[in-house]
């Protein structure tokens, strides 16, 4: 959504999720002068009448991918002003890599009043990433393509999303090569297309988070319009964890092949490592482990809200820097807990559904930021879950 600012054309975005994220994005956009209608997961954006290249602190604060509009206002306009970025209650993450690659390809950055402006005519640069980001990578490929000259991302995102967005860039008449390598090569000042179509990927997180659902409720779930490669490195935990997978072109299933789940130690990393985003719910599985586990997080190394939470739950799990032990217990016992971030919020959802008696779970717009309707989803396989609105 983010990179339809960068050309004055119209787009058609299909199988969109409904997601509270989706919406902010979409206030955003309308923000800057695009016209955009969504409905049934199909979205139409008309950019041609953007001319206001301002990301204000009241959509930003709200959801941290608003700053993904940074590169391509710079793309577009050869100026920018976006807030620094909010979002998720759980740790620092900085915007450095994003402003230092817009200074690389010639931007002057400063900061007034909590808002990044940036301006200048781009210029093709070799970006050198210190730490591979997505976020940032995502950014400097969409300041990049309208950039003169080439511009070449060494240690660049390698992410399912990353290439998403570089192919969805190659529709708009970029030039990309090295689309899902650690180095991309981007030839400035694309040759314009007119009424783009795209279709968005399986999100892997929400794929992810059913599978790891089905585990810890020992069920036969069934995940459809996935892509099992991008989710290599989960599915081979599960297996470790002692659960059958059933992998077919665009679908998963499992189904427990004993009655426990074994212990499995975890260290997430950068793609195609174990994801962060689904730290927060292997940990729920591993609250019913037939053992001892432990998860290191070395991408957020305080990415830990919910386990104050899961504990409430009777879950036994010490946390010492940025390692968590987990001590497996036969059965949780159901609680009032309280969402803190999104994934956290799945975690929590795994938890209760797993739990002996009912639960609460309060705060639930932070589930809404990145999943779809998932109470409806959970009804379709068997989950006794209700919204209740207050």
């Amino acid at each position: 959504m983010a990179a339809t600012i960068i050309v004055a054309v119209r787009f058609r975005f299909k199988n969109g999720p409904q997601l509270r994220d989706t919406y902010t994005m979409k206030r955003l956009l309308e923000m800057v002068g695009a016209t955009v209608h969504y409905e049934n997961n199909i979205m139409d954006i008309d950019t041609s009448g953007c001319d206001t290249p301002i990301a204000p602190y009241d959509l930003v604060k709200t959801m941290r991918a608003s700053f993904y509009v940074l590169g391509p206002l710079l793309s577009r306009f050869n100026y920018a002003e976006v807030s620094l970025p909010g979002g998720c209650a759980w740790g620092p993450r900085p915007v450095d890599y994003h402003l230092q690659a817009m200074e690389t390809l010639g931007a002057n950055v400063d900061l007034t009043d909590g808002m990044i402006i940036a301006k200048g005519k781009l210029k093709g640069a070799q970006i050198n990433f210190e730490q591979s980001s997505v976020g940032a990578t995502g950014n400097a490929l969409m300041a990049a393509v309208n950039s003169e000259g080439t511009t070449i991302i060494k240690n660049a995102a390698q992410e399912p999303e990353i290439e998403a967005l570089c192919d969805f860039l190659e529709k708009m008449g970029s030039s990309i090569e090295g689309i899902g390598t650690s180095e991309i090569t981007i030839v400035g000042k694309m040759k314009l297309h007119a009424d783009i179509e795209y279709s968005v990927i399986p999100d892997r997180i929400e794929a992810g988070t059913f599978l790891i659902a089905g585990a810890s409720t020992f069920g036969d779930v069934t995940v459809k319009n996935v892509f099992p490669g991008h989710l290599d490195i989960l599915l081979k935990y599960l297996t470790l964890a002692g659960f059958k997978l059933d992998v077919q072109h665009n679908s998963i299933r499992i189904s427990p092949s004993q009655n426990y789940a074994n212990p499995v130690d975890m260290i997430t990393e950068i793609y195609p490592g174990f994801p962060t985003d689904l730290q927060a719910q292997w940990m729920a599985l591993m609250a019913i482990a037939s053992g001892c586990s432990r998860i290191t997080e070395k991408i957020y190394t305080d990415r830990f809200t919910h386990i104050a939470e899961l504990t409430r739950f009777g879950a036994k799990i010490q946390l010492s820097d940025n390692k968590a032990e987990i001590q497996g217990i036969s059965k949780l016992k159901g609680a009032p807990v309280m969402s803190t971030d999104i994934r956290a919020s799945a975690s929590l959802i795994i938890a209760a559904l797993t739990a002996e008696g009912k639960s609460s779970i309060s705060r639930i717009y932070h589930i809404d930021r990145g999943y779809d309707h998932i109470e409806d989803k959970f009804h379709l396989i068997g989950a006794k879950i209700k919204r209740i609105r207050e």
